[in-house]
């Protein structure tokens, strides 16, 4: 279940969704199950580490009653070789846990990853379209990021800082249950500082990721059309909305800054009352002949130990609340599985390869752009999309590739024997994606040797230049390595559709950014590329 991200109605107009508090809980909880053994295996050594620890406060305490009876120095030594054990076997076990713990968290932020980005990538063409770049790329960023954070540090700390607590309350019981009823007078002001803080965070932080989204939105569609901007003289009004976006970005940071400021305040006079508290009542305990100076000291020193974590728990409350924002954005988008893309049907028309019934589409109210085309490609077919820019050519491609659903009607294809791709879509657009050549052309088939990229190549006419490079298939591409002109990426993604071996293409004017010097040779790469397969071809 999702919700609609808060903020102002300009920034949730079409933004992906956001899970609610209870389906990202349960997220969280489906995707920790297959790690149940590790979990369980961390927090029981963190709990050993922790209980160990509790032993250093009644050595001290012994300490002072062998120094307050005046006993030989002697004495003294028991209590500091315990005082080292202790240290040496809770600095061994607390480290082994947190790395339990640790990897757990990393485990856990793996997976999310994945299916993020398996969600993702079978998200409609058009839902991106209108939530925008700029949101997709703040949650797959700053969120990632925030969560990240969150796992390396922040859940370790949260564990450690939990046991300490609740263990360190039960030696205070121990000693004496009047000094646990004094430290518990500190708990009324850190949970009123704690409702008061979650109360507050959660839409602070929540507004806030949202605001960044809208931001980095704003900012990508202005550098990005800056040409368009500047030839229609809109640099003043696209310099506002950014001014905008960025102002209630920032009045939102500063929001959640006082709001920590406040929350620090209020956690020290927390900390106070309850060592005032503690002092007091071991003073009268030791004047009543109740308990030692000894304990007394072992009891306040649990109180003084107890400022760590308790804090830290406390104050992480930023990091969480900061933390489950992000991930329950980025839950949002995962949950998005059952309206993702689902490859056309596997049934057609006897004799034909490609069959689209009555296809609708809108992008919205008022704005159809395909009224009920119906379309049958037989087997071997190339047929030509031709019609005016805004016609629809590129959106029935892409409903026939499998990349976008119809708002209306059916598309069929005859499926292949494997488990290989039926449709393969190659745009104008082409992306060269970083590393090796080969590994960006085993991106289509993962198991093709060498000879098998050097075959794709030839088919469409790219090896001669790629054995020219430096390293051959081995040379570093994209971002950082070489960069092909415009003509040979596009070979590139010719040469994947080749590996990729579908039954049918579909071309989205994949030759137009060829230029006039290139377009007669990539028409030849297009054409052997798709030789033997049934094409759709956008012109």
């Amino acid at each position: 279940m999702t919700s609609t991200p808060p903020g102002t109605a300009d920034d949730r107009a079409d933004l992906l969704p956001v899970a609610t508090g209870a389906r990202t809980r349960a997220a969280l909880r489906a995707l920790i199950r297959p790690d149940r053994g590790r979990a369980f295996l961390g927090l029981g050594v963190l709990v050993g580490a922790t209980a160990v620890g509790l032993l250093v406060q009644p050595l001290l305490g012994r300490i002072v009653d062998i120094v307050a009876d005046g006993r030989p120095a002697d004495a003294l030594t028991l209590p500091v070789v315990l005082l080292l054990a202790v240290a040496v076997v809770q600095g061994a076990t607390t480290t082994y846990g947190l790395t339990q713990v640790a990897r757990l968290g990393e485990t856990v932020l793996a997976r999310l990853r994945e299916q993020f980005v398996e969600r993702a990538l079978h998200l409609p063409a058009d839902r991106l379209e209108r939530a925008g770049s700029g949101d997709l790329t703040a949650r797959v960023t700053g969120d990632v990021a925030r969560v990240a954070e969150a796992v390396r540090s922040a859940l370790p700390e949260m564990a450690r800082s939990v046991l300490a607590i609740v263990l360190t309350l039960g030696a205070m019981a121990l000693l004496d249950v009047r000094f646990l009823l004094a430290a518990l007078l500190a708990v009324p002001v850190q949970a009123l500082t704690a409702r008061w803080y979650v109360r507050r965070a959660t839409t602070v932080y929540a507004d806030q990721r949202v605001a960044n989204g809208a931001q980095q939105q704003e900012l990508l569609e202005t550098i990005g059309g800056a040409v368009t901007v500047r030839g229609h003289r809109l640099e003043e009004r696209h310099t506002e909305k950014s001014a905008r976006a960025s102002r209630r970005a920032v009045e939102l940071t500063m929001r959640s800054v006082h709001l920590v400021l406040g929350f620090y305040a209020r956690l020290h006079i927390a900390e106070y009352v309850g060592l005032a508290a503690v002092l007091v009542t071991g003073f009268l305990l030791v004047r009543d002949g109740s308990v030692s100076i000894g304990t007394a000291t072992a009891a306040a020193l649990y109180f003084h130990s107890l400022f760590g974590p308790v804090n830290a728990a406390l104050v992480l409350l930023d990091e969480a609340q900061s933390a489950a924002a992000g991930l329950a954005r980025l839950v949002g988008v995962t949950d998005l599985e059952e309206n993702a893309v689902r490859l056309p049907g596997q049934r057609s028309e006897p004799g034909a390869a490609v069959t689209a019934d009555a296809v609708s589409h809108a992008y919205g109210p008022g704005r159809t752009v395909l009224d009920e085309v119906s379309l049958t490609l037989r087997a071997g077919e190339h047929v030509a999309l031709v019609g005016t820019s805004g016609a629809g050519k590129s959106t029935l491609a892409r409903i026939v590739a499998g990349v976008q659903q119809p708002t209306g009607g059916s598309v069929s294809v005859a499926a292949k024997d494997t488990a290989d791709p039926s449709v393969v879509l190659v745009t104008q657009e082409v992306h060269v994606f970083t590393g090796t050549l080969a590994e960006d052309l085993r991106l289509a088939r993962p198991d093709a040797t060498d000879a098998d990229l050097r075959t794709a190549l030839a088919t469409v006419h790219a090896l001669e230049w790629a054995d020219a490079l430096p390293e051959g298939l081995g040379t570093v591409v994209g971002d950082g390595g070489h960069r092909p002109d415009p003509a040979r990426a596009q070979q590139l993604a010719l040469a994947r559709l080749v590996l990729a071996d579908p039954p049918v293409a579909v071309l989205d004017e994949a030759t137009a950014e060829a230029g006039s010097a290139g377009a007669r040779a990539l028409e030849r790469s297009a054409g052997a590329a798709l030789a033997g397969r049934t094409a759709l071809i956008v012109a």
